[in-house]
């Protein structure tokens, strides 16, 4: 049975060929021009996958997720958007979007991200596979200092505050506390958690880490993700 997509998306041409594209992976699609549609479809026949354009007339792809994510839908969202900023794509973040990828985009780029998004979906824990020493905890719950995850209920909290986090998000902390005090590479944390190295030019990791940072690392708390120039990210936890 092949996985669906419901893809909204305004500008025709984009609309028309991502779709075809999708549809020759194997992909069943449905594809509307804007979001009152796509939260109608949404409601009546439920995707796997959901690929959003950020700007679209009447309602945008943001306000899409957040009226998803409102209704306790997690449905894995990608949103596409032809913003480079990085505070215009943590903004999609915020609206409990699971990835985005910057147009104009090469679409095998567009399909690792589903992949990925699929995989975690389907219950293959992408933190999981590379040995670490985040300790264990009651009921297999990962422990580093003060920050404590519970991988089968894909919760977090840091010390007695539960901290909310999208599918990336928690999938990016939980390999990083089961490695803490292993420094990863950046190939490493995007073969994990994406299934594809984007390459030294893209930011996407940094944009996870930074809003990662920004959940975690309140002020007061002891900072736990660090980064080694170069290199990649390490959680360490004193």
């Amino acid at each position: 049975m092949p996985h669906t997509v419901l893809l909204a998306e305004d500008d025709r041409a984009i609309r028309t060929s991502l779709e075809r594209a999708l549809t020759l992976e194997g992909y069943r699609v449905t594809a509307v021009p804007d979001g009152v549609r796509a939260l109608a479809r949404a409601h009546t026949d439920p995707p796997d996958l959901l690929v959003l354009d950020v700007m679209m007339p009447g309602i945008d792809g943001l306000q899409v997720c957040r009226v998803l994510r409102a209704e306790g839908d997690r449905t894995p969202v990608l949103m596409l958007t032809a913003r480079v900023e990085t505070a215009d794509r943590i903004a999609g973040l915020d609206a409990g979007a699971d990835d985005y990828v910057a147009k104009p985009f090469d679409v095998e780029e567009v399909f690792a991200r589903l992949r990925a998004l699929l995989r975690r979906a389907d219950g293959g824990p992408a933190g999981r596979g590379v040995p670490g020493s985040g300790g264990e905890g009651p009921g297999g719950q990962v422990v580093a200092g003060d920050l404590r995850i519970d991988p089968r209920a894909r919760r977090a909290w840091r010390g007695t505050r539960e901290v909310e986090l999208t599918r990336t998000e928690f999938d990016l902390l939980e390999l990083l506390a089961r490695n803490e005090g292993i420094v990863l590479d950046h190939g490493t944390l995007y073969d994990r958690i994406w299934g594809y190295d984007f390459g030294p030019a893209s930011k996407n990791l940094a944009v996870y880490v930074g809003y990662l940072r920004r959940k975690i690392d309140v002020p007061g708390a002891t900072p736990l993700i660090h980064t080694v120039r170069g290199v990649g990210y390490v959680l360490r936890a004193s």
